[in-house]
């Protein structure tokens, strides 16, 4: 524990230099030869960069807090968008190759055709922000499925127990979408199209990541997955010191 805290505290503490102006950003640092910024962005050029920098932000933290294992596959959703565009990526980080660019659907009370309400609550049918690390695959009510569960507390830790996943809906449908001005909502889930549901739950599923993004301030501001510094990792290195036998 002691040496995973050394190095965790390492990993930030040159990141803080590179925010400073010195060597990679935060985004790019603790995935060693697997992604940076610069690759996501030459491999799917219409996604927000800023968005992807915050996925892969969170994606380094959560790594070097231990929280998860470094995921070879990482999901995007970009919820700031409006339904009717593609808003989901999907990325090989190991092999630096854009799996996916597809549409999403957001939850019937998150919005029309841009969301811009979200919820933890179960029953609320409002999509969640955030981080999630994928699990088990299923058959369910909507075929083929993908259970999700969130790692941000009170923010989408209640995933699971709303059953929270991914599936493919025939309301997701692209030219439907252009003629009716919205694409079909879901109860909060991310579904997508059927056509491509089985294969990206495959390539998606037992331990990798899915970032969930929106502007909300109140998150963006106190997620425990953004703005990782050496004074955090430093506080956790202190308190195993403390607790070490």
């Amino acid at each position: 524990m002691l040496l995973f805290a050394a190095l965790a505290f390492a990993m930030v503490f040159s990141a803080s230099a590179a925010d400073a102006g010195h060597g990679p950003s935060v985004a790019d640092r603790g995935l060693p030869a697997l992604a940076s910024l610069a690759a996501l962005q030459r491999l799917a050029p219409k996604a927000d960069p800023k968005v992807l920098a915050l996925a892969l932000e969170a994606t380094t933290c959560a790594a070097a807090s231990g929280a998860i294992a470094t995921p070879r596959r990482l999901a995007v959703i970009d919820y700031s968008r409006p339904s009717t565009e593609p808003r989901l990526w999907v990325f090989d980080l190991r092999e630096q190759r854009l799996l996916y660019a597809e549409h999403v659907a957001h939850g019937r009370n998150s919005g029309e055709n841009f969301a811009n309400a979200f919820s933890n609550r179960e029953s609320s049918l409002q999509s969640s922000l955030g981080l999630f690390t994928t699990a088990e695959r299923y058959t369910g009510s909507n075929g083929i499925s993908l259970r999700m569960d969130g790692l941000e507390p009170g923010i989408n830790d209640r995933a699971r127990a709303r059953a929270i996943v991914m599936h493919g809906a025939p309301y997701v449908n692209p030219e439907m979408a252009q003629r009716q001005g919205r694409l079909g909502r879901s109860f909060g889930c991310p579904a997508v199209r059927p056509a491509v549901a089985d294969d990206m739950i495959d390539t998606l599923k037992d331990g990798q990541l899915l970032f969930a993004y929106y502007p909300d301030q109140q998150w963006l501001a106190n997620s425990k997955f953004f703005h990782c510094r050496a004074d955090r990792f430093a506080g956790n290195a202190s308190q195993t010191a403390r607790s070490a036998p």
